[in-house]
């Protein structure tokens, strides 16, 4: 809605500008060739709510950009429809203000009529989008830094699909290798045959005590690598002994991944597992050495020569003809697309894996597969602490399932120390749902290629930038309509009137609300949820600055009441429609 305004005063300007340059004999194309007529906001609202900057034009009509300003002003007053008062030159610039009431009534059809779907656009309709994110090893639990993979991961799939997209979410699970390994041989000679059920320990969780368990153990013992790796062999051998080992460790780890999957809000359409993908690539490596594309070493290794991106040479194949993750990459890539072709995959690793992907997407260019120009590395940063970087082999990882257990112990703490007990309901399900917003919304809160440090303390916070200060809006607004549905019999004559929203903050709360939609495409284009963040907490803002300010069921007249409680029903579905987007649950009471 935001966006067709801009468009409309973008459009009308620049058919301006083509004239004033057809009269001065200028060619048309000089004017384009100046640059894209830009739209921005103005420093202050009463300047107008549009700034379109008349700089790059100045050159090519011979005159000032003050004199353009002047003179597109005394034109469009003459144009139908436009109202002199909407007109600001202001130096260089050209300021529009909106025609709010015309936007608000406009507005208020369109959220009542799309509700839940307000603000969807058809950016990707038509495409079919895969999502690969998580992918953990089978040797530990979860830890902080799968949650930021994971909350972006989920976010993004939510983003894509609000532009239409079709979205295939798919989970890689790492369960076979050396590391693998070293947990099952620590536990082969230190558990005493303990399990899950024995031990009280999630499963997951024992599979990681014994990773931690095999480092210090190496430690002390030079043979603990060799014998990890002889273990390797005989897996590949398929030793009977060893694979029953390796399927009960396994299901330990996913059932445990699993349940913090649900406790996160995280799911998959599909999985995969490396045990299954490991061996997938090598005959396409062949077939490229067949084809000239990479070249054999003196020992028979094959590589590839990437002078043409700038870089060195890359093995694709070891001299025993054994692959690496960049073959599997390879093989697993071409077997998605032959299972379900998409037209983009997306990638959601960490920042550290950006050589591995901007060489897996060369290879497969240069294997003459046309989507690899779709393939999309969405790199993230490091997630660390206040004290320092974590680390899985010494057990100092922030463990995921202990942060949501003490994110929703601080919630709970919260809800009590208010007496909002019985306001709340249930109150161990509302301090979940509390713990899960406060964990998304800080972890997406940056954007995804920045480092970041996670205070679980300062996260939780209901003051500040936080999830439950976000949640805490929509509760209040909630409360709000609540009393509003008592007593809205007795204005069912009384009209919606648009003009009476007329102060500062009712004017900003629609521009948002009508600035929401491009904000999805914007976000998805970018894929960056930080985007929904941002405009989250500047719109609760807003409206706690209005609502402090102004009252809503006592305004004074009857159809200021209506008109408002219009702007903050419209507010209330586009907080529910972003909390949607950034994995925070919506509650109606905290």
């Amino acid at each position: 809605m935001y966006q067709q305004v801009k468009e409309y005063w973008k459009n009308l300007i620049e058919e301006q500008l083509h004239q004033i340059a057809q009269e001065k004999g200028v060619d048309a194309s000089l004017v384009r060739a100046a640059g894209e007529l830009a739209v921005n906001t103005t420093p202050s609202p009463d300047m107008g709510d549009l700034a379109f900057p008349l700089f790059p034009f100045a050159k090519v009509l011979r005159t000032s950009p003050q004199n353009i300003a002047q003179e597109i002003v005394k034109r469009l007053k003459e144009v139908e429809g436009v109202s002199p008062d909407s007109l600001l030159p202001s130096g260089p610039y050209l300021n529009v203000f909106i025609d709010i009431p015309q936007l608000a009534r406009s507005l208020r059809e369109s959220v009542c009529a799309e509700g839940d779907e307000y603000g969807h656009t058809d950016l990707f309709e038509g495409k079919r989008m895969m999502v690969e994110f998580s992918c953990p090893n089978t040797n530990k639990p979860l830890h902080l830094g799968h949650l930021r993979n994971d909350a972006i991961g989920e976010s993004i799939s939510h983003i894509l699909k609000a532009n239409k997209a079709e979205v295939e979410k798919v989970n890689l699970i790492n369960n076979r290798g050396i590391h693998i390994c070293k947990s099952m041989l620590a536990y082969q000679k230190f558990s005493e045959g303990e399990t899950p059920e024995s031990s009280g320990i999630k499963g997951d969780h024992l599979v990681g005590k014994y990773y931690v368990r095999y480092a210090a153990w190496e430690k002390e013992d030079p043979s603990a690598l060799i014998q990890a790796q002889q273990m390797l062999r005989k897996w590949e051998e398929g030793d009977e002994e060893v694979m029953d080992l390796w399927n009960r460790m396994n299901r330990w780890t996913i059932e445990g991944i699993e349940e913090t999957y649900r406790k996160t809000g995280v799911s998959f359409d599909s999985y995969y597992y490396e045990s299954d993908t490991y061996t997938l690539g090598k005959d396409t490596i062949l077939k490229g050495l067949e084809d000239g594309i990479f070249y054999r070493a003196e020992d028979s290794s094959i590589w590839i020569d990437l002078e043409d991106i700038k870089l060195d040479k890359k093995v694709l194949l070891r001299k025993d003809g054994t692959s690496l993750y960049l073959t599997q990459d390879i093989g697993t890539a071409i077997q998605r697309h032959e299972k379900w072709p998409f037209d983009s995959l997306i990638y959601v690793v960490a920042s550290e894996q950006a050589y591995h992907f901007k060489v897996l997407f060369h290879v497969l260019a240069k294997l003459g597969y046309q989507w690899a120009g779709n393939l999309y590395h969405l790199s993230y940063g490091m997630v660390n602490l206040p004290e320092g970087k974590m680390k899985s082999r010494e057990g100092t990882v922030v463990d995921a399932d202990d942060l949501i257990a003490s994110l929703t112990a601080m919630a709970k703490d919260e809800i009590i120390a208010k007496n909002r007990e019985k306001e709340v309901g249930d109150i161990d399900d509302v301090s979940e749902k509390i713990a899960r917003g406060a964990l998304n919304y800080y972890l997406l809160q940056p954007s995804p290629t920045k480092d970041m440090i996670f205070n679980p303390a300062e996260s939780i916070s209901f003051n500040g930038n936080t999830g439950p200060y976000l949640q805490y809006m929509g509760a209040r607004i909630s409360s709000m309509l609540a009393k509003w549905e008592v007593m809205k019999d007795e204005y069912g004559d009384v009209p919606f009137e648009p003009s009476l929203l007329s102060v500062q903050d009712e004017r900003e709360l629609i521009k948002m609300i009508a600035l929401w939609p491009s904000l999805v495409a914007q976000a998805a284009r970018e894929y960056n949820p930080s985007i929904i963040t941002s405009f989250l907490y500047d719109l609760s803002r807003t409206f706690s600055r209005y609502y402090h300010d102004h009252a809503v069921l006592k305004g004074e007249s009857r159809e200021l009441i209506v008109a408002r409680v219009a702007l903050v029903t419209m507010v209330l579905q586009v907080l529910k429609n972003a909390y949607a987007l950034v994995g925070i649950p919506f509650l109606e009471s905290m």
